[in-house]
Formats: structure tokens, sequence, C-alpha cells
């Protein structure tokens, strides 16, 4: 086991075992762990009774978290017309049809974000091993295909999150920066945790959530109550 260095070992002792404390706690000793150079970011990990192997226990979706989470992404869009003249109004960094086809086959990804108008998905779908491996394909069920091409990348410059379970049924999602207040801290986190509440399936038998845990880039784990 590697060893801990004098800072970690020190925000470790701080942190209450297993024992789960309230989501406005767990943020407030976060906060004490904010001794780094640059503003780390704050995620979530959610431990799901969920089967990941069912198709209809997968849980996934997207969320404009209350106060962001401190970062603007870059944004790629492929439409035509008018809807791209509304993608490049809302600011995405490049916007295109066939040359950004190309781009990205060739192997461009230089961004967080790929938005497709639904009749751009004959062009969008053979970028599948580029763009899927990367989690960048679009999707309807995430939002990512879609004809509000402005309202979709004014959101995730803002700071959308996009969530997927892993093949051990853990949710893990960035909300928010260690320098948001306290109370920003604690409404993104929250409003989180509801959606997952929200996209329970229907199939889950027992106990669906089965643990919560925040921290920060550089921080230990700290355990959270449902």
């Amino acid at each position: 086991m590697p060893k801990l260095s004098k800072r970690m070992a020190a925000a470790q002792a701080k942190v209450p075992g297993v024992t789960p404390v309230p989501v406005a706690d767990a943020v407030n000793l976060l906060k004490q762990f904010n001794t780094t150079k640059f503003d780390q970011s704050v995620e979530i990990a959610m431990r799901l009774g969920i089967d990941a192997k069912q198709a209809d226990q997968l849980v996934r979706g997207s969320i404009v978290l209350p106060h962001g989470i401190g970062k603007s992404l870059r944004v790629v869009v492929f439409a035509k017309g008018d809807l791209a003249e509304q993608a490049k109004t809302a600011g995405a960094a490049e916007v295109g049809a066939d040359e950004l086809a190309k781009k990205i086959k060739d192997g461009w990804t230089e961004f967080d974000v790929c938005i497709a108008a639904p009749d751009m998905m004959g062009l969008v779908g053979p970028l599948g091993r580029v763009l899927g491996p990367r989690g960048l394909m679009p999707s309807p069920r995430a939002g990512t295909v879609t004809t509000e091409i402005a309202k979709t990348v004014k959101e995730y410059k803002a700071g959308k999150v996009e969530f997927r379970n892993d093949a051990s049924g853990i949710v893990h999602a960035v909300v928010g920066k260690l320098s948001f207040d306290a109370k920003q801290l604690v409404e993104n986190i929250q409003a989180f945790i509801d959606q997952i509440m929200h996209l329970k399936p229907g199939t889950v038998k027992g106990n669906y959530v089965k643990g919560i845990a925040l921290s920060g880039t550089m921080t230990p784990g700290v355990r959270v109550a449902a």
C-alpha cells in the first residue's frame, strides 16, 4: 500500500471512518481539505443496488446543476442551415457536417461534448468507433441528439452533467469546485442525488442506494447519508 503524504494523512485523520454524515457536514469537511494550489473538483460516487448487466436496470441521463460545475465545456455540433447558425450563436466551439466528421474520423477529439441534430445521425453514426469509447457519441437518451440546439449548447457550456453507471453499478459525476460556497455545493449535490433517486429502475429490488461518497480531486472520500 502506498505511503500517504503528510497532507493526505492529516486529511484522512479528520474523516469520520465509515460513518455516513449529512451532505452539509461532508461539504464542510471537504472544504477543510482545500489546501492545494489549484481549485479542486468535487466528485460524487453513488453505489447502486442495480444489476448492471440488465438493460432495464441501467441508470443514465444528464442534469443541469443549480450552480454549474465551475467549468465551461467545449461543445461541437453537427448541424446545418438554421440549426447550425443557432449553434454558433449559442457559443459552440465548432459547427459543421462532412468536414467536421472527417476531422473527427482522423482522430480529433479536443472537445467535451458532441451534439447532433436528428437529421445528421446518418453522418455521425459511423463515428461511433472514435466517439463511443470516449463517451462522446450523441444520444437521444442523453439529450445530445436534439432539435433544441441552442438550448442544449448553452446548458452544456454552463456545465450540464452526463452520468451513467459503470459495470459495478456505481455512478460518478463532478458536482462543483471546492471554491464554491458551501451552500452552492450542497444544493448541487442534493440535486444530483435527487435525480438519481428519480431514475430508480422499476425492476430494482431491495436497497437502491447502497452508499454515497464525496471527494475532492486530491482529498479522502467522505461517506454521505442518503
